[in-house]
Order: structure tokens, then sequence, then C-alpha cells
């Protein structure tokens, strides 16, 4: 309860150093250490419940959808025919909500290593955490890196919604893990993964996408907007098995009777393709030919 003084919540973590957000506390709903992690639940002034693992905010009712439309949308409307994908983390459920609006997709698999993470968002977050109870859906409460040891070659997307590099997400920023998940795609697979924001970690993606090129002949850098993130932006490293993948030109381009049906607030196909066109200081940084030719 560190980070609740005066009824309002500060989000201050080494990751952001300097700065910090903050939300106004109506009430706690609820506060325990898990296994792995500080879990608190709190209602806001202006945001809804807010779910927070050591002192970092991972979603608030009001503007999750954006984060969990990209993650979820972006590899499977790139993907010729996704049926079976695996969700590493995402304990909140919203990630699996948006899969699972895919009548192609067949199973789901989730792999979350904080079981309470689960149970608090069943609780708290109603419309996220609805998706556990669908037919598909199949959740594994272990690590995900045992997971995919015994599960090689057997997904078409692998989704990785983390929280950030420290603590337990730490080795899910690394190459092992990378190399991991290739090998529990099937041929043509795609991974999706959270990516950091390009304002405060520049060298952390910068150092990811280099890595990523040597593993897979498809990789690219996506954006998303969201206030209760830093910088109110995050971002989407993406890999992908077939050399000929376009993660900007997604496969499937949704009409407005599509984009109703699937409940979209945020993404769009031209939100899509325009997600990865990335600001000129992003483009240098990461090395990107564009920047050099305009």
């Amino acid at each position: 309860m560190d980070h609740i003084k005066n009824g309002w919540f500060s989000e201050i973590s080494e990751l952001w150093p300097g700065q910090s957000m903050s939300l106004q506390v109506e009430e706690v709903l609820f506060h325990e250490k898990s296994k792995y992690q500080d879990v608190l639940v709190f209602k806001s002034k202006s945001y809804g419940n807010v779910l927070v693992l050591d002192g970092v905010i991972q979603c608030t009712e009001r503007d999750e959808f954006s984060y969990q439309e990209m993650l979820a949308h972006l590899p499977l409307f790139c993907h010729p025919n996704p049926k079976k994908v695996l969700i590493i983390g995402g304990g909140d459920g919203g990630v699996a909500r948006e899969v699972l609006k895919h009548e192609g997709v067949e199973s789901v698999h989730q792999c979350e290593i904080d079981e309470m993470v689960v149970d608090v968002s069943k609780k708290y977050l109603v419309n996220m955490a609805s998706s556990f109870a669908h037919p598909k859906m199949k959740l594994h409460i272990k690590d995900g890196f045992d997971f995919m040891g015994e599960h090689l070659g057997e997904f078409d997307v692998i989704i990785t919604d983390s929280s950030d590099p420290i603590g337990p997400a730490s080795s899910l920023f690394q190459k092992k893990y990378y190399e991991l998940m290739k090998k529990a795609l099937r041929p043509g697979g795609i991974i999706c993964s959270q990516g950091e924001c390009m304002w405060i970690h520049m060298d952390l993606i910068r150092g990811m996408l280099d890595f990523c090129k040597t593993l897979y002949p498809s990789v690219g850098y996506a954006y998303t907007t969201i206030p209760t993130y830093p910088c109110g932006q995050i971002g989407f490293v993406m890999c992908g098995l077939d050399p000929d993948t376009n993660f900007e030109d997604p496969i499937h381009k949704l009409s407005k009777e599509e984009e109703d049906k699937f409940d979209l607030k945020y993404y769009d196909s031209k939100v899509h393709c325009s997600s990865f066109i990335l600001p000129r200081f992003a483009r240098k940084a990461l090395k990107d030919d564009k920047a050099s030719t305009e």
C-alpha cells in the first residue's frame, strides 16, 4: 500500500525514473501478496477498476481495450488460418476475450503462472475475465517456459501478454524465450509480444528486435496508445516463420459489418497498418532505412 497516499495511487518504478502516473482511488478492493508478486485491485475515480502488480498498472476498465485488441488482432489477422493459439501471461483474460472473437480459432491455451491474478480478475474485472468460461478456452496455471517445452510445434499464434521486464516477467524479454516460442510454433506461425515503450525503453526494444532478426525471417514493431501505461504508449514485437509475411498489411481486412460484429473499440484494418508507422526518432533509433529515405 506504499503506492497509495492521500487517496491517490502513484505508479513509481525504476523502469521509468523521474515520472509517475497517478489515479485517484475511491476504494481498495483487494490487496495481497501472491507467491510471485504484490497484487492490488482498486476502484479509481475515473478509470474504473484497476489491476496493479508490484506497483505497476496492468489494466484499467476504461482503456484496456486498446491494448487487448491490438495484441490479439495484429497477429491473428496476419496469419492465413490460425486455429490453435497460445497466450502466455494475460491473467486478466482480456487478450483471450479478443482471440475468441475469431470463429476460425479452434482452441486457446493460456499459461499464467500466478493463479491469484486470474482469481481477482474473475471477481473484479468481469468483462475481461469472462473469457475463462468459454468452451474453447483451456487455462494452465504454470510457467510458460515449461509449458512450451512440453508442446513443441503445436501453435499457429503465440501471444505474450507480460508485465514489465522486472520480477517474474523479466525472462520473457530475452532471446532464450523467443527461441523457445519459435520451437513451439507450427510452420508459418506468428508471435506477438508486449514490446515496451519507445519513449523510455528504446535500448531494450532495439536489443529485442536485433536478436529476433537472427531467429525469424519476418520481424516487425507496432504500437498502440493507452493513457494509463507509461508515456501513454506501448509497443508490440511481432515475428513470423514465413519470410513472405508482411505484418504491415493484414491478410484479412475487416468490413464495417465485421468491425461491429467483433465489437471493436480501437482496432480496425487502417489502425493495423498505421500502427507500424513509427515516429522519426524511433525509426532512426531502430536503424529503420525508411527514416533515411524521406
